[in-house]
């Protein structure tokens, strides 16, 4: 099946309150309605993303205070709104993320998006499995004890296997590669990417990551990048440049550098992706893959943490260290 994918990347002021939300809620409706509508003659778009942070960001200093400001709990009034939208316009959409707090672990705000099907429903939901450390103040999923969802879940749907991760997830090669290995055609990443690592030379992590990915994995990447400027979100600026590529590492479509609103829009051909799947036996990584050949890597260097007091980080150079004593090098 061939159709169109859109990413929504944003730039509006951060909501100070739930209230606030409102507004940007509305916001992010009006723009997926003027990308869904006015593309319409042309092509259909059947896949929505937003950025991270586009419902909410992370603008206090405590976890206490953001749950207590801005955190919601799923289903909610602006995911109820969103699914209004998928049902009128027959659209999927990859929220941006929220600030999410579940009474199953009352100390927990997690960074949250979900996807959301043209029944208006929440088909499933990614909760940033790596935190920005130190700067995002998140629970991570792999650090609670008792949780028993799946950190990377990919969804079946009649527009493909779809599988999100969050922004710094995607440095992450492992990341990928286990929604690949579960199943995952389209790779999206909902991401507030910031200067001075985005997608201006030379130090163009943006795109290089998102192209590498689709490469290692042979699969589709629909990357939507905040594109607030710094006044809105500060103490970064936002450089946009969502884009859109193939599973040969393409970029197919791709914001300019630089804040601002903007709509990108490109193909998405999930029959290409399943030819290309059968027919290689050549570049064919995850087919490829020899995991008992990286026994450094079988050593956790950053194991759960489950109290603030145990969250301590080794130096990369005490890390490699201790990979390689484990195993007697």
């Amino acid at each position: 099946m061939d159709y169109y994918a859109a990413c929504c990347q944003t730039d509006q002021p951060n909501p100070r309150d739930r209230e606030q939300m409102n507004d940007t809620t509305s916001r992010l409706i009006a723009q997926l309605e003027q990308a869904v509508i006015g593309y319409r003659p042309f092509h259909d778009i059947k896949l929505v993303v937003f950025p991270e942070f586009a419902h909410a960001s992370p603008i206090y200093e405590s976890a206490e205070e953001l749950a207590e400001k801005l955190a919601v709990e799923f289903p909610n009034r602006h995911t109820e709104r969103l699914g209004a939208a998928a049902g009128e316009h027959g659209v999927w959409i990859q929220s941006g993320s929220f600030l999410e707090i579940d009474p199953r672990w009352p100390d927990a705000v997690f960074n949250t998006t979900v996807l959301i099907g043209p029944d208006g429903e929440i088909a499933s939901r990614y909760r940033k499995v790596n935190p920005w450390i130190p700067w995002e103040i998140h629970t991570s999923p792999h650090d609670l004890e008792d949780y028993d969802e799946p950190l990377f879940p990919v969804t079946e749907t009649e527009i493909g296997r779809l599988g999100v991760a969050t922004c710094y997830d995607w440095l992450f090669p492992e990341t990928c590669r286990e929604l690949t290995l579960g199943g995952a055609e389209v790779l999206i990443r909902i991401s507030a990417y910031m200067d001075p690592w985005g997608a201006s030379e030379p130090m163009d992590w943006w795109t290089v990551i998102n192209r590498c990915r689709a490469i290692e994995n042979l699969a589709a990447v629909v990357a939507c990048n905040q594109g607030a400027s710094a006044s809105h979100y500060p103490p970064f600026s936002w450089p946009g440049a969502s884009m859109i590529i193939d599973g040969d590492g393409r970029i197919l479509a791709q914001a300019p550098s630089g804040p601002g609103q903007a709509t990108v829009v490109a193909p998405i051909s999930i029959e290409t992706i399943r030819q290309q799947r059968r027919r290689r036996s050549g570049h064919a990584m995850p087919a490829h893959l020899r995991s008992s050949a990286y026994p450094l890597q079988q050593r956790e260097m950053y194991p759960p943490n489950r109290t603030p007091e145990s969250r301590s980080i080794e130096s990369l150079e005490r890390s490699i260290d201790d990979a390689k004593g484990r195993i007697g090098w």
